[in-house]
């Protein structure tokens, strides 16, 4: 007999709601997609994030892929926003209008 390892009751915080999955078909973002230069709160070290894609997660995870390997760096897609390694802004909004899609540089 297998049992559930649910967490309901923790001595800290109390009893424990469930929250629903999200759901995976749901669009993430507004359509502007943004690129932009971030190095704050990073020890550092400079990530181009791109935001804004109006697309569910699992097509944002797949066009970080591909963005970094037209780019030749790593990266990471987290909660809606893909980053890639370096400063890599004017390759990255190059790939993404090759993709058909209307990016715009973002901060300074």
């Amino acid at each position: 007999m297998a049992r559930d390892r649910t967490l309901v009751f923790s001595t800290e915080t109390g009893r424990i709601a469930e929250t629903p999955d999200a759901d995976p078909d749901a669009i993430l973002g507004d359509g502007k997609v943004r690129v932009r230069l971030e190095k704050k709160g990073r020890g550092g070290k400079s990530v181009t994030t791109v935001t804004g894609l109006a697309m569910n997660a699992d097509d944002i995870k797949s066009l970080g892929k591909a963005l970094k390997k037209s780019v030749g760096v790593g990266g990471a897609v987290k909660d809606g926003i893909i980053e890639i390694q370096g400063d890599q802004v004017v390759k990255v909004l190059a790939a993404l209008e090759a993709k058909g899609l209307n990016p715009k540089r973002s901060g300074g």
